[in-house]
């Protein structure tokens, strides 16, 4: 059995997923301390999955799809949310200090 291939360019998708980078900033901005923002880069991906999941079963195209013989990239993903969900509360952090 080989290994399959997939392109960066794939990779690079699972990470920009558009539901994921709205749900984790936006969790990661209502974040009230940096250890809730752990929470919310897991609840980002968990909605990501299955909003992309939901909306490739449709048929719909999708940047970052999830197909029953598709790549998931769930390591990809999880580092992803949490990236964003950590920018989000940076941001929030950021203009609290100049307002």
């Amino acid at each position: 059995m080989t290994v399959p291939f997939y392109p960066w360019t794939v990779w690079i998708w699972a990470a920009f997923d558009p539901a994921l980078i709205v749900v984790a900033v936006y969790l990661g901005w209502t974040a009230s301390q940096f250890g809730k923002v752990f929470i919310a880069a897991i609840a980002a991906l968990g909605f990501s999955v299955l909003f992309s999941w939901a909306v490739s079963a449709a048929g719909i195209p999708w940047p970052a799809p999830i197909t029953h013989d598709g790549p998931t990239f769930f390591p990809v993903r999880a580092i992803a949310a949490l990236l964003w969900a950590m920018i989000g509360y940076g941001a929030r952090r950021v203009i609290a200090r100049r307002a």
